[in-house]
């Protein structure tokens, strides 16, 4: 064998084995998820890239709060804000986030968006009020709405997600370039 075609080889070997590891990084670890959409926003909005892990849900159970994608259909992945554990019991009144008739704090929702909207921000529920198969969530099973929330199709109308449904956890905006940050 030549100089010229060992070298070649050794380019062959290592193209191979560098498609061979993006291919299971990104079948295994982390996906790319394009955002199509209004319902996140203003926090993520209808165009933008991320990154999604994969594996994290694998190791850990979701916490309250996370950004997940999840399948919400066999031709539709859905981008969400974890609000509800199993075992809890969730409500909405006067704006206010209650879990386990505790109020919560929704940093993530800018102050000013219920006062420039013009009235409530999030329509007052309780789980009795949907049409959900239990007034707490079920085990193996989350609570999620979106932030922009009189434009989200999330837990109100679908109903529970399964664990099993979760892609994973957006980790990184990464598009557009100017907006790149990790995601908590």
């Amino acid at each position: 064998m030549t100089s010229l075609s060992k070298e070649i080889w050794d380019w062959v070997k290592t193209f191979i084995i560098v498609i061979c590891i993006v291919v299971i990084v990104r079948t295994f670890f982390f996906a790319n998820y394009m955002v199509h959409g209004e319902s996140m926003m203003p926090t993520i909005e209808s165009g933008e890239r991320l990154i999604i892990n994969k594996i994290g849900y694998h190791i850990s159970e979701p916490e309250r709060f996370d950004l997940i994608v999840f399948h919400a259909t066999d031709e539709s992945d859905y981008i969400k804000r974890v609000i509800g554990l199993p075992g809890d019991s969730i409500a909405y009144i006067d704006d206010v986030l209650y879990v386990n008739d505790e109020p919560l704090l929704e940093d993530y929702l800018q102050p000013s968006i219920a006062e420039t909207t013009g009235g409530p921000f999030t329509r007052n529920f309780t789980l009795e009020d949907l049409d959900l198969e239990s007034q707490i969530v079920p085990d193996g099973h989350l609570f999620v709405l979106g932030d922009n929330r009189r434009n989200s199709l999330d837990s109100r109308q679908i109903g529970y997600v399964e664990y099993d449904s979760i892609v994973g956890k957006a980790n990184i905006r990464y598009w557009p370039v100017s907006d790149f940050s990790i995601i908590n």
